[in-house]
């Protein structure tokens, strides 16, 4: 007669084992903010993984040079062109568009909900992964956390040697479903508190010349900076002629020499939301600071807003 209180035990035992084996295979698993040509590489024919290519004008691509020369597998979207941000919301370029229009242009991409979503530019500058920084927040922002920066971009799949695929294959559309968080988006008034409090640190991506205001971009009227914000370059957080991003300690030492607390929460921002994105991806998916959000509207907003620049 079997041991009813043994087999309970090993039972138990065979349940808790499983679980186990499950939490640590999705620990293993589990995207990573960047991944490597080697990796991608490696994981090429996995049937979740979807390879966004998103070159357009900054790094000198277009559909026509996807056509030409591509990482196999790969769908396209010209992040300028496809709808990733509006022209103009309310007299601001560049923002985040609607949700729905959002969805259905990840739809169209055959992207869906369980896939992961490897973001690959042209890899030629830091403006170039802005590019990439911008869409992998995008993602973020529709609560679509499988998503994954190719670091290096398309040149360094090229540098290192990989095979590639010319065409341009039909997309089966997805059923996506896109679902809005703030957690990574700061509006106006977080920005009006950051400046009162002393408990969010500002930081402006632009360079320096704007920065200081001996320079400014043609989407604001008016030369400077938002009050107290601190200069971060997005340029110095990646290599000369490259996407690839400095090592860790690096770029900590960048945020050190100019005084960024990372006690602190923090708020990143530019003329627009580009370049914000290079420095909100280093800070909050790269190094792992906690609640780093992006100004969408950036300096183009607060300019338009009438609010105070320095």
């Amino acid at each position: 007669m079997p041991n009813f209180k043994l087999t309970i035990f090993y039972k138990t035992n065979l349940f808790i084992y499983s679980l186990l084996f499950f939490l640590s295979s999705s620990i293993t698993f589990a995207s990573e903010p960047l991944v490597t040509s080697n990796w991608l590489n490696d994981n090429l024919n996995q049937t979740n993984i979807k390879i966004l290519d998103i070159r357009n004008r900054i790094d000198g691509g277009s559909i026509d040079e996807f056509i030409k020369s591509h990482i196999p597998n790969s769908i396209y979207s010209n992040y300028i062109e496809d709808g990733w941000r509006v022209q103009s919301k309310e007299g601001v370029p560049g923002v985040l568009p609607d949700i729905q229009d959002l969805q259905k242009l990840i739809q169209s991409l055959g992207i869906g909900n369980d896939d992961h979503v490897i973001i690959v530019s042209g890899g030629t500058s830091s403006s170039d992964f802005g590019s990439a920084a911008r869409v992998y927040w995008t993602f973020k922002t529709l609560s679509h956390d499988n998503v994954s920066i190719l670091n290096g971009g398309y040149q360094d799949w090229i540098q290192s040697g990989f095979e590639n695929e010319i065409g341009l294959s039909s997309n089966k559309p997805s059923n996506f479903i896109a679902k809005f968080t703030s957690q990574y988006l700061a509006v106006t008034n977080d920005v009006d508190s950051a400046i009162k409090n002393n408990e969010i640190e500002l930081i402006d991506a632009r360079p320096s010349i704007q920065y200081s205001g001996k320079e400014k971009s043609g989407a604001v009227s008016r030369f400077g900076t938002i009050p107290s914000s601190k200069n971060i370059q997005q340029n110095l957080i990646t290599l000369v002629n490259s996407s690839k991003l400095k090592s860790k300690e690096e770029v900590r030492q960048l945020l050190l020499s100019q005084g960024v607390n990372n006690k602190l929460n923090a708020i990143t921002f530019c003329n627009t939301g580009h370049w914000a994105a290079v420095s909100w991806f280093a800070l909050s998916e790269y190094l792992g600071y906690s609640d780093v959000k992006m100004y969408d509207g950036s300096l183009a907003e607060w300019d338009h807003l009438e609010k105070d620049i320095i």
